[in-house]
């Protein structure tokens, strides 16, 4: 594996950075997860403006335009030889001191991994997740804005570690007042008496590019989508749910907190986003190698 690193392609175990990078440090940097199918990367433009949009937040300049990052990202995939893998992006804040001061930090760190990633196992995707809720909160908008996304996911991770004590492959996160906010790693949609709907980003989900393709998908096959405030009784009681995400894609969920969703098997909605889905993601996109 050949891994871009600040300007060169190096081989994987002499991908490094310095103990003083304050992405390692405190969690001080960007990143996007991207997919690439059949030889085209998906709504690549999307995932570059979300990832220098995510920089700019946070007074984060990025050595490299947004025209060469998207190179960095294909010519990362050539060099593997990959047509269907999974990528890393990220931006660090670069070395700097021990202090916080991101002054100190002269020349940010920019590294680009692509590789496959199979996140669930296909019979979850026929069979559907059993998935819980957790005491953990999603952060305050207005304290680490979750629309911002950050090398800091302590906050996930430690919803996940509460998810798998509950043997739970997925957690939903609910913000501080209660509504259902998203996954630790996938955005959250349910569906009730036909339409379909999933929390609004301003209460702290992340705006998920899976997430805005299947919306628009659903509206194409003329399905009635609201992004509205939701709690768990409207989760418990709707008559299906599922889970969006680069990774996951479009994957359905049966059972929250020991509560069945609808009948207990994948709703009729959701069988065909899956569909839907996978047939766009197979026919859209960047191609790799130019043709």
């Amino acid at each position: 594996m050949l891994v871009y690193l600040n300007g060169e392609f190096v081989p994987r175990e002499e991908a490094k950075i310095s103990v003083f990078d304050h992405g390692l440090l405190y969690g001080d940097g960007v990143f996007e997860g991207i997919r690439s199918y059949s030889g085209r990367v998906f709504k690549l433009d999307e995932h570059l403006k979300r990832l220098y949009d995510s920089a700019k937040a946070i007074m984060l300049r990025i050595p490299l335009e947004m025209e060469e990052m998207r190179e960095v990202v294909l010519e990362t995939l050539r060099r593997n030889n990959l047509s269907d893998a999974y990528i890393r992006l990220v931006v660090t804040r670069g070395e700097g001191d021990l202090g916080l001061d991101p002054d100190k930090c002269p020349k940010p760190t920019v590294f680009c991994i692509a590789d496959k990633i199979v996140l669930y196992p296909e019979k979850y995707y026929r069979e559907g997740l059993r998935i819980v809720t957790v005491p953990t909160r999603r952060n305050y908008v207005e304290a680490i804005n979750p629309r911002i996304k950050s090398l800091n996911y302590l906050n996930n991770i430690l919803a996940k570690i509460e998810g798998k004590l509950a043997n739970a492959p997925e957690a939903i996160m609910l913000n501080s007042e209660g509504y259902v906010v998203e996954c630790t790693g996938d955005n959250v949609f349910i569906v009730k008496r036909g339409v379909l709907k999933t929390p609004p980003v301003y209460i702290g989900a992340l705006e998920g590019v899976t997430r805005n393709c299947v919306m628009d998908l659903a509206r194409e096959m003329g399905i009635e989508v609201r992004e509205e405030l939701f709690t768990r009784y409207e989760l418990y009681t709707s008559d299906e749910c599922f889970l969006t995400g680069t990774a996951a894609e479009v994957i359905p969920v049966v059972e929250v907190d020991k509560r069945p969703i609808g009948d207990g098997k994948p709703g009729p909605v959701t069988l065909k986003l899956i569909d839907a889905f996978r047939r766009y993601a197979q026919t859209h996109g960047t191609p790799i190698y130019d043709t």
